[in-house]
């Protein structure tokens, strides 16, 4: 009988440390606060999502713009728009705007790269992240 309880505990001790290892994994969470206009911040940004997705493919990343930094998810204005396309495409990462950005520069949906979303307000967006548990980076240098 002694055992069978040996046995047991090691079998749970092992189920259990491989489903932390799994969900660590898929914890990996982070939402971006992108408020810049600066080229260097938003080669960074692109960059460190790139190496991040990488390492963890099962990572899940968000980029919210809002103010200055709003170019970078419109067509045509943005020095970084093929990456962030490619960056679209990957279903780990998400760029979403700030309606209320959108409107004080006379931006309609229209003219954002395809795939970016329109969120109601940008901080809200953060916040909201930050309170499901996601990691927060503002993007500066």
């Amino acid at each position: 009988m002694k055992m069978k309880k040996i046995g047991l505990f090691t079998t749970l001790a092992l189920l259990f440390t491989f489903h932390s290892t799994l969900a660590q994994e898929s914890k990996y969470k982070v939402v971006f606060d992108l408020t810049s206009k600066d080229s260097v911040n938003q080669q960074a940004l692109i960059r460190q999502l790139g190496f991040i997705r990488k390492s963890n493919p099962a990572s899940k990343l968000e980029v919210v713009i809002y103010g200055q930094g709003l170019d970078l998810a419109i067509q045509g204005k943005s020095p970084q728009e093929e990456a962030v396309k490619h960056l679209i495409a990957d279903e780990g990462v998400a760029f979403k705007v700030c309606n209320v950005t959108m409107k004080r520069y006379n931006y309609d949906k229209s003219q954002l790269l395809p795939g970016v979303e329109i969120v109601d307000d940008g901080i809200f967006e953060i916040i909201s992240k930050e309170q499901e548990g996601w990691g927060y980076i503002k993007v500066a240098h």
